[in-house]
């Protein structure tokens, strides 16, 4: 079977989005078909060809305000055209944006059926960006464009009970795998620690993520320094960049600024740490809490997404109910008490060992084989 996908971000992209994409990508193809990636990425052809996945850059601009992200600018007529000479037999699209919307009109207009992602909580930005005004219009969107697909699918329960509120159909739950091979707890490096000033016993607490005002910086900030005042010794370390890494360092210089992290480094720098802090509030999932699960670090986070699935307070990590400050405040204190705790870290670490990513291929290869009539499949082979 030939797949397409087609989405603004792929690697060498760095969020959780693109990686995402690229791991799925790459795993049908080893499931025997034949998969096109439609994006505004620059760079990604040569590594992925050799997986099997043809990567397609289009012309893009810059979202004004957003360093790094990008807006593809193809029209209906392109996609038309690039469905036309690849005749895909599945369509995924993972965007929301201008490219998103073209494409499922294209795919109307050639009469291919199209699964839609919902991967990203653009919508709720306007709170983070201080633009109430167009929360209203994009909930219309959204669910205008999401309902001219067939299917919509979504990363957690939470999330995709958020998008039936909204009034979309058929939207369905594909969870998330992580890459227990890349994170994991031997690659802690003391080097890296002494680096940071931190020797065996000093805690040292790790942000990973969007330098960017919908992570809820100033409570990760918050956070950072009541760890610092109960332990004077600890270190705390923020991993990333985007449109307020330069704020942020300029307002907090007593914290360590790593900028951003890909491959193995970021596995070290996730397995060197102790405490993970995530007070996100945006996720559609939260790839990187499952990868400091897997890292064996005792994780702070509000309960809703990944977090809700997979942590269970005091036993593998620490929640705390949604938008509740004083409580994630709390959990973080109560996280420090426990940053060495033999138990819990390895619960964490044995909660992302059963998150494989096999099955949520598997999965998703049968949400794509869902939209194809059924004449189209007799005879097809498909390489388990």
């Amino acid at each position: 079977m030939k797949f397409m996908i087609i989405s603004d971000t792929f690697p060498p992209d760095i969020n959780g989005v693109a990686r995402t994409l690229q791991t799925l990508a790459r795993g049908l193809a080893r499931r025997g078909h034949q998969v096109s990636v439609l994006t505004t990425t620059e760079g990604a052809g040569g590594e992925n060809l050799s997986h099997g996945v043809e990567v397609k850059a289009i012309n893009s601009l810059p979202v004004p305000g957003y360093a790094g992200i990008r807006m593809g600018l193809a029209t209906r007529r392109f996609f038309s055209r690039r469905i036309g000479d690849f005749k895909p037999d599945g369509i995924y699209v993972a965007v929301e944006t201008l490219m998103g919307c073209n494409a499922i009109r294209a795919a109307h207009q050639c009469a291919k059926r199209v699964v839609s992602g919902f991967h990203t909580n653009f919508h709720s930005y306007s709170d983070d960006y201080r633009l109430p005004f167009i929360k209203r219009a994009a909930m219309w969107y959204l669910q205008w464009i999401h309902n001219r697909t067939a299917r919509t699918l979504t990363p957690s329960e939470s999330t995709a009970e958020q998008l039936r509120g909204l009034g979309i159909k058929n939207v369905g739950v594909l969870g998330r795998g992580v890459d227990t091979d890349l994170f994991n707890p031997e690659r802690r490096d003391a080097e890296l620690r002494r680096s940071w000033g931190a020797e065996e016993d000093t805690p040292v607490a790790l942000f990973v993520g969007r330098i960017a005002a919908e992570k809820n910086l100033p409570l990760a900030v918050r956070a950072f320094q009541r760890i610092q005042q109960i332990q004077p010794k600890a270190r705390a370390v923020f991993v990333g960049d985007g449109p307020k890494a330069a704020w942020l360092k300029q307002q907090h210089p007593e914290f360590i600024h790593a900028g951003a992290r890909t491959g193995e480094d970021l596995a070290r720098h996730y397995a060197s740490a102790d405490l993970f802090v995530f007070p996100s509030l945006s996720e559609t999932f939260g790839n990187v809490l499952t990868e400091a699960l897997a890292s064996r670090l005792v994780t702070v986070s509000y309960d809703y997404a990944a977090a809700r699935q997979f942590v269970r307070h005091g036993v593998n990590g620490y929640v705390a109910p949604e938008k509740d400050e004083a409580a994630f405040l709390a959990a973080t204190e109560l996280a420090l008490q426990h940053w060495s705790d033999v138990g819990i870290r390895d619960a964490a670490h044995a909660t992302a060992l059963r998150l494989s990513w096999n099955s949520i291929i598997e999965q998703f290869e049968q949400e794509l084989l869902g939209t194809i009539p059924a004449a189209a499949l007799s005879g097809a082979e498909v390489r388990v």
